[in-house]
Parts: C-alpha cells; structure tokens; sequence
C-alpha cells in the first residue's frame, strides 16, 4: 500500500504539468479572456473538471501558469549588473518562455494578469534597486526594468521590424550606455 503512495503523487505531478503546459500555450497564444478552462482541458488530454479540481478556478490557474522563477539576487556591481542583464537579451530577443509570453499579452487587459505583472516587475524592481546605489534606486531600476520590458513586448509582440532583424549584441551595445547611466553611481 505505501507504494501506491509515490505512484499517486507522481501521477498527480505529471496531470498538473500537463495542465500548465496546456494553460501557459493557450493564454500565451489568445491571452486570459479568450482561454478557457475547457479549451486547456482539451489540451492537456483531460476532463474539465479535473482542471478546476487541480487550481480551483481561472484565475488561480493563470496565476501559477505564468509565475516565474526568481531571477538570481544580482549582489553585483554596476559593470556586472548591466552585463547581466543585457545577458538577458538572448532569452528576451528568442524564445520567450510560454508563461511569459502569456504575461505580456495579458497584463493589460486582463486585471488579474495586471496584477500578477506588478508583483513580478515588483519584486525584479526590489532587487535591482538594491544593487543601485543612491535615493532614487528604486526609480532607476524601475526605469531600468521597463526598458527591458518594452525591449521585449516590442520584439515578441509587436514584431517591430527594426528589433527582430538586429543581432542581440548590437541592441546590447545601444542599450549599455543607458542602462550604466541609471544602474551607476548617483549623479548629483
């Protein structure tokens, strides 16, 4: 009997996988309000039911479908924290991860996604500022993030001709300057 244990959980695992795998496609393709439960049900091979068993409603399922992992405490100096993150260009300028590609076209029609969207760019904001000396860290990489931000939605979502065609490193060497004026030294 105790071995039926790990074979359910695992079991368990794998369904709530599919689950969010299926979800994080449909909002990242149609966004929030044209997803539904059913459609994420069909695509995860499952009874509708079992989704709303699993996450309790719609929300609660975008809510965990486009959380993202934390990014590393960045604890670094100005130099490192402009290289790393225009380091993030690759993944911002490429594939997008599903979850975030559901954020974006999400987060400003839909409340609960706008939400989800500001304790993210939140809690990015929290730890960039504390890597940025000064007062107004936390303006500065609020700046900084929203730079990032409106590098990515103009790239993946509005597929400016004038991003997609530019090689990663050349947007890197544009944005350098800007992003070491606001993560450096306070200028009085």
């Amino acid at each position: 009997m105790g071995d039926r244990l790990p074979l359910r959980a695992e079991r368990r695992r794998r369904t709530e996988g599919r689950i969010l795998d299926a979800a994080r496609a449909l909002f990242a393709e149609v966004g929030y309000e044209r997803a539904t439960v059913r459609a994420i049900a069909k695509a995860a091979g499952i009874d509708p039911a079992l989704v709303m068993q699993y996450f309790g409603s719609k929300q609660a399922l975008f809510q965990e479908a486009v959380r993202m992992a934390p990014e590393p405490d960045p604890g670094l100096g100005a130099e490192e924290l402009v290289e790393g993150l225009l380091g993030t260009l690759d993944l911002k300028l490429g594939d997008l991860p599903q979850s975030s590609l559901a954020m974006l076209r999400s987060m400003l029609t839909h409340p609960e996604a706008a939400v989800s969207a500001r304790e993210a760019l939140g809690a990015q904001i929290d730890r960039l500022a504390a890597a940025i000396p000064g007062e107004d860290a936390r303006l500065r990489a609020a700046l900084v993030t929203m730079i990032m931000v409106g590098v990515t939605v103009g790239h993946q979502l509005l597929e400016l001709d004038e991003l997609r065609g530019v090689p990663q490193e050349e947007v890197a060497r544009l944005l350098r300057p800007s992003l070491r004026a606001l993560t450096g030294p306070e200028v009085s």
